[in-house]
């Protein structure tokens, strides 16, 4: 089995900074890409970044130049490392993984999410 858990999120006034964490667990043969999404109440879930094992990563344009993504591929672990934020960056904030394990071909895994809420 395969599993994803976020941490990080919180509770921070706006220009604040938060880092969220997402960790890979289980019978883990390779890990593609991971992402960061998010989903406000009332909103669909939408793209904040991605990151492939070689390192490229993409952003929503609302996030450039605020959040960056990086990662641990020996601990199969992602970070998503929000600067400046704003109020409209509230919203629950998911992590995904395109794994391939012991016993599937590769699929997605989604984490639980993480509540991110700031203040203005």
């Amino acid at each position: 089995q395969v599993q994803l858990v976020e941490s990080g999120g919180g509770l921070v006034q706006a220009g604040g900074s938060l880092r969220l964490s997402c960790a890979a667990s289980g019978s883990i043969l390779s890990i593609n890409v991971m992402g960061w999404y998010r989903q406000a109440p009332g909103s669909q879930r939408e793209l904040v970044a991605i990151i492939t094992s070689g390192g490229s990563t993409n952003y929503a344009d609302s996030v450039k130049g605020r959040f960056t993504i990086s990662r641990d591929n020996a601990k199969n672990t992602a970070f998503l490392q929000m600067n400046s934020l704003k109020p409209d960056d509230t919203a629950v904030y998911h992590c995904n993984a395109l794994i391939r394990s012991y016993y599937c071909t590769a699929r997605d895994y989604w984490g639980q999410g993480t509540q991110v809420t700031v203040c203005s």
